[in-house]
């Protein structure tokens, strides 16, 4: 009995506990949402809903963190506190909170405001590239990473520069602080600078550039193209003059001319994107098989296989023409070519009537492919290009030998004429044509004669058909009747059934049966 009431005094008095600390309100913490690093800002914390009149200790916390009080405060009438700080970028940037409690009275509990943002603004300073990939010297291909370091700041945001200008953010990876770049190419080298900014509020604004960083991007040489030149250095000597070219790599470039697995002559290192190299050479005879190689530092290029082998011009020299027709079958255009019989290195010349066509000779286009299997003359057939046309080759090191092809006159109205072999190709057609019809005029004359001898014939037979007819009926009017009823009690004696009817036939068959027998010896 004791015990229980003493359990009811007890639950009453923590009940009574209860009812008292409801009455501390939670606080409102208030203050600016940003501040510059070690400037001196205040914030403010007021109980809200005060009943009791016991001293309020008001503290300023970090969120999450109650072991370090940021400031503190006694409130002995319930007045606001007020908390003016140097604030840091390392301590006070975040959530904060106020926590009021009793400070005599430890039965209340303590009370929490509302979690309040501060963002802390510490200037950029010295900004700096460092170059994450390596080498600022490489070849295209590889990876670049460059990184934006500062010695200070935060909440920064970075632009990249290449060569003072903008880069575009499309055609690059932007990483926050870094600038990553995947597969580098040439047009990547330049001056790279980053710049760092950051800003509180609208009103100041902080950057810092970063010195900038020259990044060399090299070029591979591209497989060199090779080529030749003939040289005559006197009546009996010869020397070809082989070119190495590349079209694209970054200088200098090393250059070496191989015979198969043999190195020709000695490499060559020059500041230009081909090479040349002279080797003796031997007219009418294969002196192998040639390769250019180029090299710039990381890679070797290498060319086609290329024959060395000069052949002098040979004859005959062949001159054949194509014609070229228009809409109305005209003959608009013609084509001559020449072609030797050999030769690798020839060099053509046409004339008309005996003078020299320049390759500008209006209105010819002479097409001068040298070397060349053969050359091509295009002119159009009118006035201006009537005469005798022929061509010259010779070799085109060497113009001691000329070789002539036969000539050809070219006149508009006799390329314009009809060939014999075409007369008579039309002349044959046109006759087996009339022969054609000629005899199918003459087979349709024999049907119809045929036929109309038919008909007649038809006619013929139906009209002897009906004369019989006639024949018949005038005889049976002659017939004595008398006799003919008197007979017939002769006939009903010796009975029908006495005849053979099967071979007897009907007055209306006759005429007819005679008439296709007659049509038969006819036929």
């Amino acid at each position: 009995m004791f015990s229980s009431i003493v359990v009811g005094i007890l639950g009453f008095y923590y009940c009574s506990l209860e009812t008292n600390a409801s009455h501390l309100g939670p606080p409102h913490l208030y203050g600016p949402d940003i501040a510059l690093d070690k400037d001196i800002v205040e914030f403010g914390c007021k109980v809200i809903h005060l009943t009791t009149a016991e001293p309020i200790l008001l503290q300023l916390f970090k969120q999450g963190d109650r072991s370090k009080v940021l400031a503190f405060h006694t409130s002995l009438d319930g007045s606001p506190a007020a908390f003016p700080m140097v604030v840091r970028y390392t301590t006070h940037e975040g959530y904060l909170e106020c926590v009021a409690s009793v400070q005599n009275n430890s039965l209340i509990r303590p009370t929490v405001s509302r979690p309040h943002y501060l963002k802390v603004v510490e200037p950029v300073k010295g900004a700096t590239l460092a170059v994450q990939s390596g080498a600022v010297e490489f070849f295209e291909g590889k990876i670049l990473v460059l990184r934006c370091n500062v010695t200070s700041g935060n909440h920064i945001s970075y632009s990249w520069l290449l060569d003072d200008q903008p880069l575009p953010a499309s055609a690059f990876h932007h990483a926050h602080q870094e600038l990553f770049i995947s597969r580098t190419r040439p047009e990547h080298s330049g001056n790279y600078a980053c710049v760092a900014t950051n800003q509180l509020n609208d009103t100041k604004v902080y950057t810092a550039a970063s010195p900038e960083v020259l990044i060399t991007i090299k070029e591979f040489v591209s497989n060199p193209d090779i080529s030749y030149a003939i040289n005559k250095e006197n009546s009996q000597n010869y020397s070809a003059w082989v070119t190495c070219k590349s079209s694209r790599g970054t200088l200098p470039i090393t250059f070496s001319l191989y015979n198969r697995a043999t190195l020709v002559v000695n490499e060559k290192t020059v500041e230009k994107h081909y090479a040349t190299f002279t080797i003796p050479l031997v007219l009418n005879h294969h002196l192998g098989w040639l390769q250019c190689q180029a090299e710039n530092g990381d890679r070797t290029a290498y060319s086609e296989w290329m024959a060395l082998q000069v052949v002098s011009v040979g004859g005959p020299v062949t001159l054949r023409y194509e014609c070229i027709t228009g809409e109305d079958f005209s003959v608009t255009n013609v084509r001559f070519y020449c072609k030797a019989a050999k030769g690798t290195h020839p060099r053509f010349q046409w004339f008309l009537n005996g003078t020299l066509l320049e390759q500008d000779t209006w209105p010819f286009n002479v097409l001068f492919h040298q070397p060349a299997e053969q050359s091509v003359l295009l002119l159009p057939v009118d006035r201006r290009s009537t005469g005798t046309y022929h061509c010259e080759v010779s070799d085109l090191f060497d113009n001691t030998t000329v070789i002539q092809s036969e000539k050809m006159y070219l006149h508009k109205e006799v390329v314009n004429r009809l060939s014999s072999v075409v007369v008579a190709v039309v002349f044959s057609c046109f006759g087996l044509v009339l022969t054609c019809v000629f005899t199918c005029c003459c087979a349709g004359v024999i049907f119809i004669f045929f036929y109309l001898f038919y008909i007649s014939l038809l006619l013929f037979l139906r009209w002897n058909q009906r004369k019989m007819e006639t024949m018949v009926l005038a005889y049976e009017d002659d017939l004595d009747l008398e006799e003919y009823r008197e007979n017939a009690d002769i006939l009903t004696a010796a009975g029908i059934n006495d005849f053979d009817l099967g071979s007897m036939a009907s007055t209306d068959e006759w005429p007819e049966t005679v008439g296709i027998k007659e049509l038969n010896t006819e036929c």
